[in-house]
């Protein structure tokens, strides 16, 4: 079952999924966002933001 997330989780869920959108306007750009979020992802998946601020 999943967790209710708080208000401002959702918040912050909408800000970058509005982000996300914005930045399809441009080719470029859209590129850019979707290296940058499947980096982060990978980056996350093997634990290295957890290292991080550890």
């Amino acid at each position: 079952m999943a967790r209710k997330r708080s208000f401002t989780s959702q918040l912050y869920r909408a800000a970058r999924i509005s982000n996300d959108i914005s930045s399809l306007s441009s080719p470029t750009r859209a590129g850019r966002r979707a290296k940058n979020i499947a980096l982060g992802r990978g980056l996350g998946r093997a634990g290295v933001w957890r290292r991080l601020w550890k």
